[in-house]
């Protein structure tokens, strides 16, 4: 009668090629992860630069009010998504520029709010030393480490 079943050489074989498979998987799995995180956060970014620019756009035309000697961005992003009073409306119309901000993905700590998550330039600040300031001319990930086109997430 003969028994059937497997030899220990054939486990030893079976397990050894799922181990391959796995040490193949687990570095793609690790890159498909990053890459959607970086394209989570150049969409978060290009939203957040379209209020801002949207904002300053509804500034020079006199729509929002501004101070004499302000620059025109908004003072603080969550007024992107509250709303502004429409300065040329001859009722209590509101201009809202987005729904809502948008959190840095790269950004965990869950104990800030979404505008908190990100890093702020004021207009007045030099583009190669960002901080914040009276306005918000721009947002910039506080990640560390690069991206996988070698660019700092901080300069994306």
């Amino acid at each position: 009668m003969k028994s059937r079943g497997f030899t220990l050489i054939e486990m030893i074989v079976t397990v050894a090629v799922v181990a391959v498979l796995a040490a193949i998987a687990v570095p793609v799995m690790q890159l498909t992860a990053q890459r959607a995180r970086e394209s989570e956060l150049r969409t978060a970014l290009r939203q957040l630069r379209e209020g801002i620019d949207s904002y300053k756009r509804h500034a020079d035309e006199g729509r929002i009010a501004r101070a004499a000697d302000g620059s025109g961005y908004p003072p603080r992003l969550d007024d992107l998504v509250k709303g502004l009073p429409d300065a040329k409306s001859p009722g209590a119309a509101r201009i809202y520029l987005m729904r809502r901000i948008p959190r840095d993905p790269f950004n965990t700590d869950a104990s800030l709010d979404a505008a908190a998550s990100w890093g702020l330039r004021s207009y007045a600040s030099p583009p190669d030393a960002p901080a914040a300031g009276a306005d918000v001319f721009d947002v910039y990930s506080r990640a560390p480490g690069a991206g996988l086109n070698g660019i700092p997430y901080r300069e994306w």
